[in-house]
């Protein structure tokens, strides 16, 4: 795999570990802040909003501009989010620049998954997205729990400067490492000729696949933390080891489906969605069982990675005719997927199942996938 990606990947890692930090350090943002936990909570919500609306619109905006330039000016901007926030003092004016730094995520992200398809041959996409990806996962196992230390130790501004110290190299990078445009040679297709695609049966398909097989991955990894402490009966130092297991089991399953996705993505299907819709229910079974609870942490996130980065390289192939948007549309469907996920898990905790409810709503969710795939399988098995 060429340079550049592993380059992409860096500054995905410091996007990834941004995103999925602020789980750890929201009572003492909420505390210097002078607000609740729970307006605190809104910052996640107003991110994974700006992932999904952000994705096709700095696509959009982006689209006749080298990827030499935007990726890089994307980078920077969400750096600068970041110092904003890490210097003020008024929690709407935080609110705003995780706007902002969703926003500029959205764009590097959706810019960089159609720039990665481009940096290797056409029949290699899955290994490209594979490396990309590796970024989020990564940020799962290390970057997240190394903020949460951070924030801990130095207070959460401490980790929102690390991560603005972070996109810098990766920026300096991408810069140096992405070849100039020229070499590409061709013209920038029609905007409504693109927006045309989405109305391919074959593309929404994988779209809404990957947005459910998504959303079921983090309903279950956002509320891992009560199953961890409450069910299990395990420390507050175990959520972390959870995590970290979950965050190593989606760094080998992406990387695993990554040399199969291309050519064999059909073989990834049948092998994971069963499993999947098995793990589940089983993980929430034997939830109070540490040890189990634990492999199964690990199991279930290679699982869905492994499943979800490969309906996400199919929505890069099956987005073709756009090239410019086919990373916004596999963006969308990532954060719908992030997005919604945790909303349809959280109704769930008023339930009988209790802090099982996600992890129910996880096999739910991934059942639902099933059946509507089930008649539409071909899609899947071909390259």
């Amino acid at each position: 795999m060429p340079l550049p990606l592993y380059l992409l990947a860096l500054a995905v890692f410091a996007m990834g570990t941004s995103e999925f930090m602020l789980a750890g350090l929201l009572p003492d943002l909420a505390s210097q802040l002078d607000v609740t936990v729970g307006a605190a909570g809104t910052l996640t919500s107003a991110f994974a909003v700006g992932m999904i609306v952000g994705a096709p619109l700095m696509a959009a905006l982006a689209r006749n501009w080298p990827r030499r330039a935007s990726l890089p000016t994307f980078v920077l901007v969400f750096a600068a989010a970041h110092v904003a926030g890490a210097c003020t003092e008024s929690f709407p004016v935080l609110f705003v620049t995780r706007v902002v730094a969703a926003l500029a995520n959205a764009g590097f992200l959706a810019v960089a998954l159609t720039t990665a398809a481009a940096l290797v041959p056409s029949d290699r996409k899955g290994r490209a997205l594979a490396v990309l990806l590796s970024g989020t996962t990564v940020a799962t196992v290390a970057g997240v729990p190394g903020g949460a230390v951070l924030g801990t130790l130095l207070g959460w501004r401490a980790t929102f400067w690390a991560i603005a110290v972070l996109c810098l190299p990766a920026a300096l990078g991408i810069l140096r490492g992405i070849p100039r445009e020229g070499a590409e040679g061709s013209a920038t297709p029609d905007l409504r000729a693109e927006l045309a695609q989405l109305r391919r049966p074959r593309l929404l398909l994988v779209v809404t696949l990957g947005a459910l097989v998504n959303g079921a991955t983090f309903a279950s990894f956002t509320f891992l933390a009560p199953v961890v402490t409450d069910v299990a009966g395990l420390g507050e130092l175990w959520v972390s080891v959870a995590l970290v297991l979950f965050g190593a089991g989606s760094f080998a399953g992406v990387t695993v489906a990554g040399r199969f996705s291309d050519r064999r993505p059909g073989l990834v299907a049948a092998v994971c969605w069963p499993l999947l819709l098995v793990g589940w229910p089983l993980l929430a079974v034997l939830a109070d069982e540490p040890v189990a609870l634990l492999v199964l942490a690990c199991v279930q996130g290679a699982l869905s990675f492994a499943l979800g980065s490969t309906l996400i390289t199919r929505v890069l192939y099956e987005a073709a005719g756009a090239p410019t948007l086919a990373g916004s549309y596999a963006t969308a469907a990532l954060n719908v997927g992030a997005a919604a996920g945790p909303l349809a898990a959280a109704a769930t905790l008023g339930t009988t199942a209790g802090r099982l409810g996600p992890v129910w709503a996880s096999g739910a969710l991934v059942l639902i996938a099933l059946l509507v795939a089930l008649p539409f399988r071909r899609v899947l098995t071909t390259g």
